[in-house]
């Protein structure tokens, strides 16, 4: 994860721009390693910056492929359903909804207000706290 959010720190790897070519090999490694770790959103941000995608295709493309992944997830965890006691995990639950649309609304307010740069930079140390916790087993 640390050498994906390099790409946006080293200027050399900063240049380096993706190519229609190359989505299928991002989306594999992203894949592999979200499949490994986790954290296959981070990885596949980082892939996706050096695509040259202005920033409202950036997001978006990032939302939709997420909505995806969600929907696959939630498929399993609804053929599961029977067996999760939803009352036990209501807080939790309810805590994570209320900070996806507080999330939705507060990037729809401030996309208009961030350069792509911005968006870049905030990828990059999130990604960067993200492997530093991982790496000390913080989470």
């Amino acid at each position: 994860m640390i050498f994906f959010a390099l790409f946006e720190v080293i200027p050399v790897l900063k240049k380096l721009k993706f190519g229609k070519d190359k989505l299928a090999i991002g989306g594999l490694i992203s894949g592999f390693f979200g499949g490994l770790s986790g954290h296959q959103g981070a990885l596949r941000s980082a892939f996706l910056l050096r695509y040259g995608l202005n920033k409202e295709a950036f997001i978006a493309t990032g939302i939709i492929i997420a909505t995806f992944i969600d929907i696959t997830r939630l498929s399993v965890y609804f053929s599961r359903l029977s067996k999760l006691n939803i009352l036990e995990n209501l807080p939790p639950l309810l805590t994570a909804v209320f900070a996806a649309f507080l999330g939705a609304y507060l990037g729809q307010r401030l996309l208009q207000k961030v350069t792509l740069e911005v968006v870049q930079w905030i990828v990059v140390v999130l990604i960067l706290i993200l492997a530093i916790g991982l790496g000390m087993g913080i989470i």
